[in-house]
C-alpha cells in the first residue's frame, strides 16, 4: 500500500476530518488507497495556536498526546488538484473548487501547489509503528 508521511498535528486533523486536503508543493498521478503515516516531528508552535489546540481538544487530543512515528489510518486518494487562485481566506483549484473554513486555514495553499483530496478515511484500531520517509512509500504492513 501506498503511504503519505505528515507531520503532527497536521496528519491527526488530515485524519480525523477537520480539512479534506493535505496540500503539497508537487503533485501525483496515483489513486487509490493510500495510508497516513505521523512522522517523529511535531509542529510545537502549531500545536499552540487557540485553533488548533482547540481543534485537538475536541478529539481529546494535545500536542503530548499525538501519535507519532505510526500509521494511523488509511482512506483512498481520488484526486490531486492544482491551486490557481488563493484569495488569504480562501483559494480555489483547478476543477473551480473553493476551499474555504477549515479546509483553507489548515492547508498551505500556494499558487502552483496541489490539494489532494481523500475520501474514505478510516482511523485504525490500531496503529502501526514504521518509519516515514520522503514523497509517496510503500509498506507492507496493512
Amino acid at each position: 500500500m501506498k503511504v503519505l508521511s505528515m507531520i503532527q498535528p497536521w496528519a491527526s486533523l488530515f485524519v480525523l476530518r477537520e480539512n479534506e486536503f493535505e496540500t503539497r508543493s508537487w503533485k501525483t498521478n496515483y489513486r487509490g488507497p493510500l495510508a497516513i503515516h505521523t512522522s517523529k516531528k511535531i509542529d510545537k508552535a502549531a500545536c499552540r495556536h487557540v485553533a488548533i489546540r482547540s481543534l485537538l481538544g475536541k478529539h481529546g487530543y494535545t500536542e503530548e498526546t499525538l501519535p507519532t512515528g505510526m500509521i494511523i489510518a488509511v482512506g483512498r486518494l481520488e484526486n490531486c488538484l492544482k491551486i490557481t487562485e488563493n484569495n488569504q481566506t480562501s483559494a480555489v483549484l483547478e476543477n473551480g473548487q473553493i476551499v474555504s473554513g477549515n479546509d483553507y486555514f489548515l492547508g498551505d495553499f500556494n499558487v502552483g501547489g496541489y490539494a489532494w483530496e481523500v475520501q474514505d478515511m478510516k482511523i485504525l484500531n490500531e496503529r502501526i509503528p514504521a518509519k516515514g520517509r520522503l514523497g509517496l512509500w510503500e509498506t507492507d504492513l496493512l
